[in-house]
């Protein structure tokens, strides 16, 4: 089972554990990631802007998947929104597709629909198979109580991603979470955002969106966050100590990757999943399950 990885931009640069874990847990269930050295910005970044070029990058990317037969696994929610949105933009002969490729023809490329983009979980669960997924388990997580964090972009716009998930009740994180043993605690405001979009431009709403959650993870007694995206993690491990920092606050809350959860479950130890790059330390839940 192969798939391009595209990893994007804020990972290789800001989440090294994502992308370090995720290759264990890929690795450990026989998925091969081929890296595309020549992938680009899937055009996320842009597309407020300028759509039309956030388009043509997007449609570049799909062209390298395309030539080597592949279709695309992704890490990022937003990079895999962008990409799924273009796929399915594209996925029929149109004036749209045929004006993109006569953008991509400057490159020598033309996309001729067909390359599925997916969401590493959605490759999970889809593709493999939670029994699978579960056959590779030696320990028992059971005593990890984890609050799942979703964000904006892993199932949106709905559309586009063929009923994968419920958008409104979403349980596909909780799903992959809870074959480890691991205990998902519910709370208010699951659906909220990290407030990540608006950190470039007004600091202190962002770190504000981000602390009502962490308030209501930490008063429903979570020992953790689990969450699926690079950006999400920046708000809410990043810039934990800021929020601490700034609201006269105190969290220590580990902000773990569904592919450390994943790991941890599959027996890999704290360095081979980049624990120790996470900036929230998590020595005290990795102790409490004896690891």
């Amino acid at each position: 089972m192969k798939y391009a990885f595209f990893l994007g931009c804020t990972i290789p640069a800001r989440s090294r554990n994502y992308e370090l874990s995720a290759r264990k847990v890929a690795d450990k269930l026989g998925i091969e990631l081929i890296d595309v050295e020549e992938f680009i910005c899937c055009g996320f970044p842009m597309k407020a802007s300028d759509y039309k070029s956030a388009e043509i990058m997007g449609a570049y990317n799909l062209c390298l998947a395309q030539e080597k037969d592949l279709d695309i696994c992704v890490l990022c929610s937003s990079c895999a929104s962008q990409l799924t949105e273009v796929a399915h933009s594209l996925s029929e002969d149109g004036p749209d597709r045929e004006q993109i490729n006569d953008e991509l023809s400057r490159a020598g490329l033309k996309y001729g629909g067909g390359v599925k983009v997916r969401h590493f979980a959605r490759v999970l669960l889809e593709d493999i198979g939670i029994e699978k997924v579960k056959e590779h388990f030696i320990k028992d997580l059971s005593d990890l109580k984890t609050a799942i964090h979703y964000g904006c972009h892993y199932l949106k716009p709905s559309e586009i991603y063929d009923g994968f998930d419920d958008v409104e009740n979403p349980k596909s994180i909780e799903t992959l979470v809870a074959l480890t043993g691991a205990r998902v605690i519910d709370y208010p405001g699951k659906k909220r955002c990290c407030g990540g979009p608006v950190l470039p431009v007004e600091e202190n709403v962002a770190l504000s969106v981000a602390k009502e959650k962490l308030d209501d993870i930490v008063d429903a007694g979570a020992d953790a966050m689990c969450l699926v995206c690079p950006f999400c993690s920046v708000m809410y491990d990043d810039n934990q100590k800021s929020i601490e920092s700034e609201f006269g606050t105190d969290y220590n809350l580990p902000v773990l990757y569904l592919t450390q959860i994943l790991g941890l479950a599959m027996g890999f130890d704290r360095k081979e999943l980049g624990l120790n790059i996470n900036v929230v330390k998590t020595k005290k839940i990795l102790s409490k399950l004896g690891l």
